[in-house]
């Protein structure tokens, strides 16, 4: 049977599930949630998506994401596809590692967003361990919304959800642990309705601009990192492989360029090179104290 398109759009927040196939565990491991998780924050940079909620359970895992002008196919494809590389290297295996296509439906409401996130925070009660304390769960953001931790990951957004109530922030995650632990599977189907029907969701989010020019990036980049624009041109310039790394991940990010669109902008290089440039412009960031400024510098400067 054909499969359907999915109804995307690109200023929308989704709930996204994804489940392993039937005969394996998703997660055999502790290691294997946080390389999934670390797999998001890689992406976050690539295409500058937003995470408001999530759980990961053995066999599946739940997640808001608020794709911020990227496109959602893009971004699972991505960490779906480097996870199952991962998981089938770990464990000395081949084939599928997920359930069909990840699944997705968009999130049409304020109260649809609350209640999906209290859905998804209740996933553990499942586990006779975590039946009345759901907020004991690692592999949830619960605690994050209550308060009670930090995102150890640096990429969870919990307070977006959290400012739809109105009024005391104590009372209100006192409120939202009280909704979490009342609630009823049976009062919203959530897992049914993944049914891909178009609905749109609109609220005072800002959504991140997809139409900067090649031109904007190499000026900026090479001017915060002091290097002659046209050295990021020359293939096999040492000097220019830092900058050359980070314009590659911003034409990513910026332009919402696919690897061929920016072979033919920097030019002489393959699909797989602009690849290895893009996460390696994440790994500069993510480590060298040089560039921790580099992103927000250029989100907020007026390059166009």
């Amino acid at each position: 049977m054909p499969r359907c398109a999915r109804i995307k759009s690109n200023d929308s927040i989704y709930h996204i599930m994804v489940r392993s196939i039937s005969e394996i565990k998703l997660f055999k491991e502790s290691d294997d949630k946080d390389k999934y998780l670390l797999l998001i924050k890689k992406y976050q940079y690539k295409y500058g998506f937003k995470v408001y909620a999530y759980c990961l359970m053995d066999n599946h895992g739940h997640f808001i994401i608020d794709v911020n002008g990227a496109d959602v196919s893009k971004i699972m494809h991505g960490i779906n596809f480097c996870y199952a590389q991962y998981f089938n290297q770990k464990y000395k295996r081949h084939g599928h590692v997920f359930q069909d296509r990840f699944k997705s439906k968009i999130i049409n409401s304020d109260q649809y967003l609350i209640t999906l996130s209290a859905y998804i925070h209740s996933n553990p009660m499942d586990i006779k361990k975590y039946k009345d304390k759901p907020q004991k769960y690692k592999y949830s953001t619960l605690r994050l919304f209550l308060g009670l931790k930090n995102d150890s990951y640096d990429i969870v957004e919990e307070e977006y959800i959290m400012s739809l109530f109105k009024g005391d922030i104590n009372k209100a995650r006192g409120m939202y642990l009280k909704f979490v632990l009342g609630y009823n599977n049976e009062a919203i189907e959530i897992e049914a309705e993944f049914i891909n029907e178009e609905t749109e969701y609109r609220s005072e989010r800002i959504i991140h601009a997809r139409d900067y020019t090649p031109k904007d990036i190499v000026h900026y980049v090479t001017g915060y990192t002091k290097i002659n624009e046209k050295k990021v041109y020359i293939k096999y310039n040492r000097e220019a492989t830092e900058s050359r790394a980070i314009c590659a991940l911003f034409m990513k990010r910026f332009c919402d360029f696919s690897h061929k669109d920016i072979c033919r902008v920097i030019g002489n290089i393959t699909s797989s090179r602009v690849s290895m440039l893009c996460s390696m412009g994440v790994d500069i960031i993510l480590k060298n104290s040089r560039y921790n400024r580099i992103m927000d510098g250029f989100i907020c400067s007026e390059v166009i």
